[in-house]
């Protein structure tokens, strides 16, 4: 399959993991007397992940995360020369549904992206108040696992069909533990697509949301190969 044409199937993938996870959080964890609160948006990022999967998975992979590619490259499973691609696709899909997700929400009077617009931070922007330190020993860890999750359930010895169910559940638990923390990012792109829309400190703190899950996934896909040793021919 063409780069390109792989590229612009994670830039829709991305798009679709950013308008279902942050939109659930932006119109419907707080609605009024039925929303779906921290529960749901983990819910909501883990099935727009486990869709997607089945969606576009044989077709470019389904990484949508440019932390992900990044530790699929490290662990040997992705061409590093394809790395560029996949990441610009993926940071401008999540900025499009960032767009999107800013018309529907800006449809309700008064809306204001000053509320956070479900962006992560750290310190004042935590939504639990946790220090730099924390959110990003947070990040890094969360993304490592991910990428045990994702390497360890698409290897060819796992039981074959359930990577999908596997990977999108996994993102819902990565959810459940540090929403409270950072408003969970593990993923550069979605932390992108919807800082850019509220700017000023989100954009400050960005850089943390790039820095610590590449390096958690740099650690993960280290990590796949330590623990999955080539077998020796005989």
């Amino acid at each position: 399959m063409p780069l390109m044409h792989r590229a612009s199937v994670e830039c829709i993938g991305t798009f679709w993991l950013v308008l279902g996870g942050c939109g659930s959080a932006v119109l419907a964890a707080a609605f009024p007397g039925l929303g779906i609160g921290f529960l749901g948006v983990a819910l909501a990022f883990g099935l727009t992940v486990l869709t997607m999967a089945f969606a576009i998975g044989h077709i470019s992979g389904c990484h949508l995360n440019p932390a992900v590619s990044v530790g699929l490259a490290v662990s040997g499973k992705f061409k590093a020369a394809d790395l560029p691609a996949y990441i610009i696709a993926q940071v401008i899909g999540a900025v499009i549904a960032g767009g999107v997700l800013y018309l529907i929400a800006s449809g309700k009077p008064g809306f204001d992206v000053a509320n956070g617009f479900a962006s992560n931070g750290y310190g004042a922007h935590s939504p639990g108040g946790y220090s730099l330190g924390a959110g990003f020993i947070c990040e890094v860890v969360m993304t490592g696992m991910f990428l045990l999750i994702i390497l360890g359930s698409t290897d060819k010895r796992a039981p074959q069909g359930f990577a999908p169910i596997a990977i999108g559940l996994g993102l819902t638990l990565i959810h459940l533990i540090s929403i409270p923390v950072t408003n969970t990012s593990v993923n550069p792109a979605r932390s992108t697509g919807v800082a850019l829309y509220v700017g000023g400190w989100a954009i400050t703190q960005l850089w943390m949301f790039w820095v610590a899950p590449i390096l958690g996934a740099v650690i993960g896909g280290l990590l796949h190969r330590v623990m999955n040793p080539p077998i020796p021919d005989f």
